[in-house]
């Protein structure tokens, strides 16, 4: 009985949608759950945050099944979406305003194609300023909105593949999968750079997460539907 599962302990894939944080969608599920079963209290968890501006396979764990988070968070992640060319954000995406400009007219195929090279495989990669990194005790991003200057050391990642697509003379679609810990809005922002440019992540779509993928999902209103209608 799909009751029971939940009680008991399920993992499902949720679609998350576009400005809602994970714990948004954690906290949608939980209400309903709780509500369902007349309870004050029920487990739920994610294996995987994402960004507000990011849509996509959001991997929620209820139950039993929250004991699986860290294993589940460990598997690959797969993404696609797509950067502005020729210009930056302090956020390296556009939850804050741009703050630079830069040329794209020299970037030629072959520099996309030597981008692909240079980003796969294992990278040093500094995380953004505006993440949830802790820093002496306290989030990067709440440093990052006082005004002050911090320091974040980089993380060792992977990049098993990377595709880079020129849409028009400032759009770069692409498709990467990654080890876990990878910043998107980081890879953004340095690809950016080794085309001597800018780059800004203004699109951002999990579409795989370990085993569980996008074709698997339901959004939050389908799951919750469910959770409504299980005997």
């Amino acid at each position: 009985m799909l009751l029971d599962e939940f009680r008991e302990g399920k993992t499902i894939v949720v679609d998350k949608p576009l400005g809602w944080t994970s714990f948004d969608v954690v906290n949608k599920i939980r209400w309903n759950l709780k509500k369902r079963f007349g309870i004050k209290r029920f487990k739920v968890g994610h294996a995987g945050t994402l960004d507000p501006l990011a849509t996509g396979v959001l991997v929620i764990c209820t139950g039993s099944h929250t004991k699986r988070i860290e294993s589940l968070m460990a598997g690959e992640k797969t993404y696609t979406g797509k950067i502005l060319l020729g210009k930056t954000t302090p956020s390296y995406d556009l939850e804050t305003g741009y703050d630079a400009e830069y040329p794209v007219d020299h970037i030629t195929e072959e520099q996309i194609r030597e981008c692909e090279r240079a980003f796969t495989g294992e990278l040093d990669q500094v995380p953004p300023l505006f993440s949830a990194k802790q820093i002496d005790g306290k989030r990067a991003y709440d440093l990052a909105r006082a005004g002050k200057v911090v320091e974040l050391k980089p993380n060792r990642i992977s990049i098993h593949a990377l595709r880079l697509s020129r849409t028009d003379d400032t759009t770069l679609e692409f498709e990467v999968a990654c080890s876990k810990g990878t910043y998107i809005r980081s890879l953004a922002h340095d690809i950016g750079k080794f085309l001597h440019s800018g780059g800004t992540l203004v699109e951002l779509r999990r579409t795989r997460s370990g085993e569980q993928k996008i074709e698997d999902s339901l959004t939050v209103d389908e799951w919750i539907n469910k959770i409504q209608e299980a005997e």
